[in-house]
């Protein structure tokens, strides 16, 4: 009887965890650090639809409601971003979802995250710079001593 308590009590925290998931309040996509909201009933024609300039790399997680870079809570990666002719990108963008494309409007700025810093190019190239720097000083002292 000693035994069997506690092999139930493990048994009954081994399977029945809680699993969380969120609920996002709308479909967004981030494009250079900008979130846009997707508006689903507002399709754009093919005419209003400027170049390319982006597209999903990473999907928001769901659980956490963390996300980085070019990222989507709805849209997989791949889908393209495209500027619209006669609206700054800073207003609007289009998401070309399944051959329509979808005007996502501004809705504010993404929030901070640290894989944004290393998807930053000019931040990466700065820190491979100063990593060298810190070799070669070190490998000059050292044949300095020698």
């Amino acid at each position: 009887m000693k035994k069997i308590i506690p092999f139930c009590l493990l048994m009954l925290f081994m399977f029945c965890g809680t699993a969380q998931a969120l609920s996002w309040a709308y479909p967004f996509v981030v494009w250079e650090g900008t979130l846009y909201e997707v508006k689903e009933e507002e399709r754009l024609s093919e005419g209003e639809i400027a170049e390319a300039i982006g597209r999903v790399a990473t999907l928001a997680n769901d659980m956490s409601g963390d996300y980085y870079g070019n990222t989507s809570n709805f849209y997989p990666v791949g889908t393209v971003y495209y500027a619209i002719k006669d609206t700054g990108t800073s207003e609007a963008i289009a998401v070309d979802v399944e051959g329509e494309y979808l005007k996502a409007v501004y809705s504010q700025k993404a929030k901070f995250h640290f894989m944004n810093l290393l998807l930053d190019g000019r931040i990466l190239m700065i820190v491979v710079l100063i990593i060298m720097a810190v070799i070669i000083f070190v490998a000059r002292s050292k044949a300095r001593r020698n």
